[in-house]
Order: C-alpha cells, then sequence, then structure tokens
C-alpha cells in the first residue's frame, strides 16, 4: 500500500527544524517481487496487474528481474534478506522452474537469514498439487491464498475465476503440499452481502485452519471497473455489524488481530508484512514494484520501478521510473500511518532509530493524540487506541502541524 505525497511539503510539529541524525542500526531487510500477469483481472482491483496471453515470457521476465536486482545490489551491501514476498498479479502462473531459477539467483546476491519466510501468492484457480509440492521443495515456506468469499454468486459478483469448492480443496492442497504456515484472503462488504453471509464465509474459512487470515472490507478504488460501474454494497450499519461479530467471532478461535485486517494464530503474524507495518527496509523489482531503503548517512529512499511489463521487458528502457529521498517533513507521516496500523503499534525507541529523527519532533502531535483519546498515554510505545484504530486518518492529522 502506497501513499501518494503532497504536492506541498507537510509540515509536522518541529520535525521541519530537527537535525536528522545518522542511521547506526539498519532495519530488517525484505525482497518484494511483482509479477504482474493474471488469468482475467477482477473489476475491484487497482493493482498492477495484466491478463496474461498464452504463453508467458517467463525466461525473459525472471531475467529482468535479476538484472532489476543488480542494480539496487550497491544500496543493500553487506545485507541479508530476512523475507521475501511473491505478489502480483498472479504469481502462482509462473512454473516452479522459473521461480527456482529466480530465488536461486536472488541469493547468489544476496544472502538469505537462516530462518528466511518466504510467500508465494496463489489463486485457487491456478493451484496444481505437483506445482505446490515442487514451490515447497524450492524453500518457498509460506502462501497467501486469495479466496475473497466461498459462495458462487459473490464469486461471480467479483469476478473470480474459482467456485467455492476449489476454495476449499485450495487450502487442503496447500497443507498437503507441505505448507504448514499459510494465509486466506477474505473480503467482507461485498455486494448485497449480509452479516450471516459475512459470517458464512468467515467460520468456512477457519473450518481450514489456516495459520494467518486477511479479513477486509470491499473498498472501491479509482481506475477499476467497480469504481465505473460501482455494485450495491451493504449499508454502513451491516458493515459495521459484520466488522464486530467478526472479530469475536475470529477472537473466539484463537486468531489474534495484529493489524487493521491482518488476524494470526499464535506466532504466525506475517514477518514481511510487519517490518512494511514497522518502518523495515524492502527492495521492490518487477513491473510497477515499489521500494525502500535506508542509509547508515540517514537518507531514507522510496523507489518505484517501471509500470508495463511491455517497457519492463524492453532493454531500451530503465527498470527504475523514479525515486524520492524523503524529507524530514515527510518522514512523520511515513513512519506513523504505518506504525499506528498495528493494534500493539510499535516501540517508541523504534522512531528515533529507524527515521534518524528525535521523539521530542513529535511532541505536541501526541500530546494532542492522548488528549483526543486516539493515542495511547504509554511512553514506551507508539500505539494507537481503540478509538483511533477505528478513526485513523484522524489520529494521523494530529501530527500534522
Amino acid at each position: 500500500m502506497t501513499l501518494e505525497s503532497s504536492a506541498s511539503p507537510l509540515i509536522f510539529g518541529g520535525a521541519a527544524s530537527s537535525p536528522r541524525a545518522a542511521l547506526p542500526v539498519l532495519p530488517p531487510l525484505a525482497l518484494y517481487i511483482h509479477i504482474p500477469w493474471c488469468v482475467r483481472k477482477c473489476p475491484y482491483c487497482d493493482f498492477n496487474s495484466h491478463t496474461a496471453s498464452p504463453v508467458l515470457p517467463e525466461q525473459e521476465y525472471v531475467d529482468a528481474l535479476l538484472a532489476d536486482l543488480d542494480q539496487d545490489l550497491h544500496a543493500v551491501y553487506g545485507r541479508e534478506l530476512s523475507s521475501i514476498f511473491f505478489g502480483g498479479g498472479t504469481p502462482s502462473l509462473f512454473s516452479a522452474e522459473a521461480l527456482g531459477r529466480l530465488l536461486k539467483g536472488v541469493e547468489q546476491r544476496i544472502p538469505f537469514a537462516s530462518d528466511i519466510e518466504i510467500t508465494l501468492e496463489a489463486n485457487p484457480g491456478t493451484f496444481e498439487q505437483e506445482k505446490f509440492v515442487a514451490y515447497r521443495a524450492l524453500g518457498i515456506n509460506r502462501l497467501s491464498i486469495g479466496i475473497q468469499s466461498f459462495q458462487e454468486e459473490k464469486l461471480k459478483a467479483l469476478g473470480r475465476i474459482h467456485n467455492g469448492d476449489e476454495a476449499v480443496r485450495a487450502a487442503g492442497m496447500a497443507r498437503q503440499a507441505g505448507f504448514d504456515n499459510f494465509n486466506l484472503d477474505l473480503m467482507h462488504g461485498l455486494p448485497d452481502q449480509s452479516l450471516d453471509d459475512a459470517l458464512s464465509d468467515l467460520r468456512q474459512a477457519i473450518a481450514l485452519k489456516p495459520t494467518h487470515l486477511s479479513w477486509y472490507q470491499l473498498t472501491l478504488e479509482p481506475n477499476t471497473v467497480f469504481w465505473n460501474q460501482p455494485p450495491t454494497l451493504p449499508e454502513d450499519d451491516t458493515l459495521w455489524d459484520i466488522q464486530e461479530a467478526g472479530q469475536a467471532l475470529l477472537a473466539e478461535h484463537g486468531y489474534a488481530q495484529y493489524e487493521v485486517s491482518a488476524y494470526a494464530q499464535p506466532g504466525r503474524p506475517a514477518r514481511h508484512n510487519l517490518n512494511y507495518w514497522s518502518f523495515g527496509d524492502f527492495i521492490g523489482i518487477g513491473a510497477g514494484a515499489h521500494g525502500k531503503l535506508s542509509h547508515p548517512d540517514g537518507r531514507i529512499v522510496r523507489t518505484w520501478k517501471t509500470r508495463l511489463p511491455k517497457d519492463y521487458l524492453n532493454p531500451a528502457k530503465s527498470f527504475k521510473a523514479g525515486e524520492k529521498a524523503l524529507t524530514n517533513e515527510e518522514l512523520p507521516f511515513e513512519f506513523l500511518m504505518n506504525a499506528l496500523r498495528l493494534t500493539e503499534g510499535v516501540e517508541s525507541r523504534l522512531y528515533p532509530e529507524r527515521t534518524g529523527l528525535s521523539l521530542e519532533s513529535l511532541a505536541e502531535g501526541r500530546r494532542e493524540a492522548e488528549q483526543s483519546g486516539l493515542l495511547q498515554v504509554e511512553p514506551s510505545r507508539l500505539a494507537a487506541t481503540d478509538r483511533g484504530q477505528l478513526f485513523l486518518n484522524d489520529l494521523l492529522q494530529t501530527f500534522l502541524s
């Protein structure tokens, strides 16, 4: 998830005049790999995904990914990868052979942590038992399966290519293939969805015993079919009832909420996503991928890559579409818009460690947010209250001067 920068600088209480220190300890480093092709583009999807041709350019794209990574290596020399995430699109459209060559090439360039988490996004319509056994043998140790719903009419409304039975089978096949750690993606607030419909989907997901559930409300995003042709969505009262009842059901079955839309069994939060939310570093390679890297001298740079696959694969064009060094004025918002999504927030010490700015630069906004009941009064942590989680935009606004 990204946020467009404002055309004018964002000035935070005290931050503009605060000197930025060098970073004595760099945050954990992750790698995001974007594979942009899907069998079919869903009407709600605003990610950089494109309908696949009958034959995917696997070899050419893997070559391009490794060449793209080569251009970022100078910024991460001497560091190791704590996690890798294959996102899309539908990365499971690629063969195990192609992904194996890619992973081998990555490891030759950047060492892997001994307990590295490697996640692959997959859709039920792309599940093949033999292929997923091969993925597991490559060292991919976590799957994220895009279910969205188990109900036929809802899946049709969402433009999904799988049915409910395939969704159920996918979870079983993941476990049979050796994945003891997998996430199910599930939406609520779907067209014409009732409270009973939403809870039925959630109960079915829980029955499949995933270690992690991403359970989030459908939103209408610009540049999607649903934005231009909006479906009939549930009323606000129904959405609130779904949210409350669903969270209670998840808690009852041992899924602790650790982020706005993320729930996990004990010890099973997604480490890759935790790194994003705690302002860790990540390289982004692939068409349209974003990255964020910290440097020992205190510079923090965001990058984004060429968006269209045909341009990304064109040797005459650059992989990098742009980059931006974050200013002192932008850093507080960049840090807090991620960290405050976590239900327990982050330790206060992470703010100076990962921005180079002093905690005092947040003091004025912090006092206002605490007095408004949006931020917990806890010196050692930066964490939203329950009310602050519900009104996260309002909470962030208190840090704007």
